[in-house]
């Protein structure tokens, strides 16, 4: 094994990772020097003999923990898309031990005095707004992890925190291996009927990649399955597609999520318990805009019931188009995407394959630039040369508009077996100000198919407004503007986290954008006139059943975190759900507990799947602010969402934060038209 590069100053451009000289043996040995470093600057916090102030505890440890940072921000990155067994292993090595460590620094009873000790004279103490909102949100997040507790139940405590590091790892990991190990073999040019060229293509190279040479293949990632079930007119090979998507985690083998998921829910209810809660969701939710399940539950109900009546209507017809073409069977799970597209094909003459052919991977990256460049002045320069982790992985460097380093922007859209599945933002290294102008390095990640090579990627509708919204993340953190890492970029609470990502998707569809980077993939000729306008009257179609997956999924994490040990089987209570809230057969949940990795690979949606929603309340309405100036890239509208919104980080309270921007807080009036559930 080569030197460990962790242990050394990086001197690459922009201090990216040298992901070349990286190496998983690496990991154990800068994990260890980086706990212990970590560990001894908390511990000399803790004995300074000065008395705690603001100084020398809050500002203390923002400045510690500067290699854990370094290590985790490669690790945690290659984790998600470079997945093999020899990383796992660290992986499942070192997360109970991470949680170990930071359980010890928020259960420390000597540390805890000094923050409380700094919290209780804050008001007197002349600090600056940023200043007094991270000492409450210091102080806020050791009272939350237990800091108050006695000596026994801060110990209790601290393994179940660290057994349940352990569960979201191996939950996480069986869905991984279960999206890896499996692809649907297409054996014939029948097992291709339906499928566009350009699928073929990336089917057909996928199948030399899974040593099936001269065959084609389709993998279990979102969009390779949602395009299979759309276009497909094979409707056996749909359904065993569709059933082995559905059941990722679950079969009874050795990556079954069921018994996890038990044991994840008592253990978060016990924690919560020992908190003060009553159930795992109030404690989650009492930390949010919405701040209890009641309010939750009212959102959800409200939105539910305008897309259950919605989604009653397009199941008739699409079962009227079934019968009318001869089929002698009622409409399943597997069929609604294919009929769906074909309804569409007829009351909008728009057709999938057609509209992907303008919607290229590349000129989709160049439009989500040009967006962020007439909103918020930057420009982007692709990086070339740069130590990767992957061919396939890009990077650019985010200048403003004088020209100086804003961030470095690391993209990587195409699905690979060692990537899990979905698409999301992380960040390799933060925004801060306090030890350094510390600028960030920002990522997201897709799983676009891979075509073959020389051919452009070429995206669905979904899948372009799926790359601006991570992009609204990814602008979130890389325009961060605060003095303190803990309140920079994304770090604000769950139900407000989307807002940034789901508003930026509103670009996309407008038609000055869409005429000048929705071009053709071989000629070049920007989309039709007519064909923006098919785009845009077909906005709302099929919103019932978007509206019914999603909400279905929301209501079952609810349910399931405010009932705790209630649940001692999983599955057997999320159908209960389904059935209280009248579920239809014909659509299942956008993520089935086995494989719900936002809820249980981790806790930053537990509880808070609905955060989307609630989110999609404030950008329906956000986006109102540019359109009532008649300038979608209105300079002061977007000055205003800039510095309360975009680059504020967590430096307010997300109410206030919101009202900053638009002069009051939204109704769900505004999400409810978006979705075409009024009327």
């Amino acid at each position: 094994m080569s030197a460990n590069p962790f242990f050394e100053a990086w001197t690459t451009p922009f201090e990216i990772p040298p992901f070349d000289r990286v190496e998983t043996g690496h990991f154990r040995e800068a994990y260890e020097a980086a706990l212990a470093a970590h560990k001894a600057e908390i511990a000399a916090i803790v004995a300074n003999p000065a008395p705690p102030d603001f100084d020398n505890v809050i500002a203390a440890m923002e400045l510690a923990g500067e290699a854990l940072k370094k290590v985790g921000g490669v690790f945690h990155n290659l984790t998600g898309t470079m997945s093999d067994e020899a990383l796992r292993a660290v992986e499942r090595e070192m997360s109970p031990l991470l949680a170990r460590h930071w359980s010890e620094i928020h259960l420390n009873p000597a540390l805890f005095a000094r923050v409380d000790a700094v919290f209780a004279a804050r008001e007197k103490a002349g600090y600056s707004p940023e200043q007094l909102r991270l000492v409450e949100r210091k102080h806020k997040a050791f009272v939350r992890q237990g800091a108050r507790l006695g000596q026994g139940e801060r110990q209790r405590l601290g393994a179940i925190t660290e057994e349940l590091a352990s569960l979201g790892v191996r939950f996480s990991q069986n869905v991984l291996k279960d999206e890896a190990d499996y692809v649907l073999v297409l054996e014939s040019q029948e097992d291709l009927e339906g499928l566009p060229a350009d699928f073929r293509a990336g089917a057909a190279a996928l199948a030399n990649e899974r040593s099936h040479a001269g065959k084609w293949a389709v993998s279990l990632s979102r969009g390779n399955v949602e395009a299979f079930l759309t276009h497909s007119t094979r409707r056996d090979l749909r359904e065993t597609l569709f059933r082995q998507w559905a059941l990722r985690g679950e079969g009874g083998g050795e990556n079954d999520n069921g018994a996890v998921m038990a044991r994840t829910l008592a253990l978060r209810a016990e924690r919560a318990r020992l908190l003060g809660y009553a159930t795992y969701a109030d404690f989650k939710l009492d930390d949010t805009m919405a701040q209890n399940a009641g309010a939750v539950r009212g959102l959800l109900d409200q939105v539910w019931k305008a897309g259950r009546a919605r989604a009653g209507a397009e199941t008739g017809r699409l079962q009227a188009m079934i019968e009318a073409e001869g089929g002698n069977f009622p409409l399943a799970p597997h069929d609604w995407r294919h009929y769906a597209e074909k309804l569409r094909r007829a009351e909008y003459a728009i057709d999938d394959a057609e509209l992907r052919a303008y919607f290229p991977l590349d000129r989709m990256i160049e439009a989500a630039f040009h967006v962020a460049g007439e909103l918020f002045g930057l420009r982007f320069e692709e990086q070339k040369g740069l130590p990767l982790y992957h061919r396939d992985v890009r990077a650019f460097e985010a200048k403003d508009a004088q020209g100086r380093h804003v961030a470095l922007f690391v993209a990587d859209y195409f699905a690979r077996a060692s990537k899990r599945g979905g698409a999301w933002m992380s960040a390799m290294r933060g925004q801060q100000k306090l030890a350094r102008d510390q600028r960030p390095i920002i990522v997201n990640v897709m799983n676009v198919a891979r075509p073959p090579e020389g051919e452009p990627a070429l995206l669905s509708l979904d899948e372009a407004r799926t790359l601006f919204h991570e992009f609204g993340h990814a602008l979130h953190g890389m325009l961060s503007d605060v003095t303190y890492p803990s309140l920079a970029g994304t770090a604000v609470s769950a139900d407000f986290v989307e807002l940034p990502s789901q508003l930026y998707e509103h670009w996309l569809l407008q038609p000055e954008v869409l005429r000048r980077f929705a071009r053709h993939a071989q000629t070049g000729e920007p989309i039709p006139d007519a064909l923006i306008d098919k785009v845009m009257a077909a906005r709302t179609f099929n919103q019932g059943f978007a509206t019914i997956e999603y909400c279905a999924s929301a209501f079952v994490d609810l349910e399931m975190h405010l009932a705790g040990e209630g649940v001692d089987d999983p599955l057997a209570f999320e159908r209960r759900v389904l059935e209280a809230i009248g579920m239809p057969d014909e659509i299942i949940m956008r993520h089935r507990s086995p494989h719900f990795l936002h809820i249980f690979s981790g806790e930053g949606y537990a509880s808070g799947y609905y955060s989307y929603l609630w989110s999609e309340v404030l950008d329906a309405d956000a986006f109102g602010a540019f359109e009532e100036t008649g300038d979608i890239f209105d300079a002061q509208t977007a000055k205003r969402l800039r510095d309360f919104i975009y680059a504020a980080g967590n430096l307010r309270d997300p109410r206030e934060a919101y009202v900053a921007f638009r002069g009051r807080l939204p109704a769900p009036d505004a999400l409810l038209a978006k979705r075409g559930l009024v009327g």
